[in-house]
């Protein structure tokens, strides 16, 4: 998905009213740089170049109005943090800092003009150190612009502000209340706001099943044609699926009438009484695939971190661990019935899956084996005073073992012994839910958690 960043140029007041001659080479220099963010596919939204208070506060409050992601910030040669420091420190969008010159070689044949153009550094030294006074998060990458791959980096930074930006911004769905018993993942909804701004939509079972469309309805049809033209479907009971389908798109239209970037489910509370007729694991699977986080019973705070990451990468699951392979050196991956289905080794398979402990009808369930891959596990514990972000690189391996073919399945290896990561897991207060992210994403979720000033642990 493509990012949104505000691009804020600063500069001396001073400069216009003394030297105003080297100000069009400066807006070339800004505007070389705008074209090198657009050239990775960044939107950028522009701005006038800033030198005093309140052209600060009027650039940050359009880029809040247009909802950026983050702030990239360019310094074009030295500007006083407490120009920009008030207006800064307040905005809740992140600041990613670009610093960088025109120059590469500042060296013993450089022209003592080329000063006024290449001093930006100690701008940026003022205002990062007035960053952190006001308490204020930023990441920073520094390195030429044409010599070096600080753009790419600085891009890498904007993408851990975006999945930031996100889930401080998610409204999450939840239906039927926290699993009972279950403590690792607990959170309140009033917590999750204060610290991490995510909203909770709390539904009953009661409130879905008001959702249902009519057994006439046209795009259940449709939804159930698409079903055999996107899954391998060998034999399937059609009214169970019918049932499964209604289901789907009622948790469906309750995601787009409510606007949440998450959900989860507690299947405790999905009963015969409260007039639902099975639970939605199937639209819980393709929710993933079309970008919608979510997680199983009730577990608000995983939702989130998935929902939030799957803005930038779309290879993204909700996972549990369930069995150590101590002889493989591995873990193996399952959960009754979702699975991100772009994340299934071929095409995925549709099935009625017998769970006696509903109180429903039996679903249709979307299965599979992950793909095999480089990937990254993540977890978020929370806690009542500083969250903790568990992040570990992983490869997913491929699955040979066909008496799991019925089953939503996967093993992978971490990068230590598996000894050493259960146990530096669980020292962390792991919980037994996590997200899978395929590809190199380590340094952005890394990033991502020291933007929202969270504990990291890396295994």
């Amino acid at each position: 998905m493509k990012v949104k960043v505000g691009f804020l140029l600063l500069y001396l007041e001073l400069y216009d009213e003394v030297i105003p001659e080297i100000r069009p080479r400066i807006e070339k220099f800004a505007g070389v740089i705008e074209e090198e963010l657009k050239k990775r596919k960044v939107e950028v939204l522009s701005s006038p170049i800033c030198k005093v208070d309140d052209e600060f506060k009027k650039t940050v409050k359009l880029f809040e109005n247009q909802k950026v992601d983050a702030i990239v910030t360019l310094h074009l040669a030295y500007s006083p943090s407490l120009e920009s420091i008030d207006a800064l420190s307040k905005t809740k969008i992140p600041i990613v800092i670009l610093d960088t010159t025109p120059e590469y070689d500042f060296g013993d044949n450089i022209s003592p003009e080329e000063i006024l153009y290449n001093h930006g550094i100690h701008g940026v030294q003022d205002m990062c150190s007035m960053l952190l006074r006001k308490k204020k998060n930023f990441l920073i990458e520094a390195g030429h612009w044409k010599k070096s791959d600080v753009i790419d980096r600085v891009v890498k930074k904007v993408k851990a502000a975006s999945i930031a930006r996100s889930i401080s911004r998610m409204r999450v769905g939840r239906i039927g209340g926290n699993f009972k018993g279950m403590g690792d993942f607990f959170i309140t909804s009033k917590l999750m706001k204060k610290t991490i701004g995510t909203e909770i939509i709390e539904y009953s079972p009661e409130d879905i099943s008001k959702l249902l469309p009519l057994i006439e309805d046209k795009a259940i049809e449709s939804e159930m044609k698409l079903d055999y033209k996107n899954y391998n479907i060998d034999e399937l009971n059609s009214k169970i699926h019918l049932n499964t389908t209604r289901m789907s798109l009622a948790a469906r239209k309750w995601i787009k009438k409510e606007g949440l970037g998450a959900f989860t489910i507690n299947f405790q509370a999905i009963r015969k009484s409260s007039g639902l007729l099975t639970i939605p694991f199937l639209e819980a699977s393709k929710a993933m695939g079309r970008g919608i986080g979510y997680a199983g019973e009730g577990d608000i705070i995983t939702a989130a971190l998935v929902g939030s990451l799957l803005k930038i990468y779309s290879e993204t699951s909700f996972i549990e661990m369930f069995c150590p392979d101590w002889k493989g050196n591995r873990v193996f991956l399952s959960h009754m019935g979702e699975i991100n289905i772009n994340l299934v080794l071929g095409r995925p398979r549709l099935t009625q899956k017998d769970l006696p402990f509903l109180d429903t009808e039996n679903p249709v369930i979307a299965f599979g084996s992950f793909k095999p891959g480089s990937a990254v596990i993540a977890n978020l514990v929370p806690s009542e005073e500083k969250h903790t972000l568990i992040v570990s690189k992983v490869e997913m391996e491929a699955v040979k073992n066909k008496r799991m073919a019925e089953t939503i399945s996967g093993w992978f290896s971490p990068s230590v012994s598996i000894e050493d990561f259960l146990s530096g897991f669980s020292r962390a207060g792991g919980t037994h839910h996590s997200v899978l992210v395929y590809g190199d994403t380590k340094d952005v979720i890394l990033d991502f958690g020291r933007l929202m000033n969270w504990k990291i642990i890396e295994l």
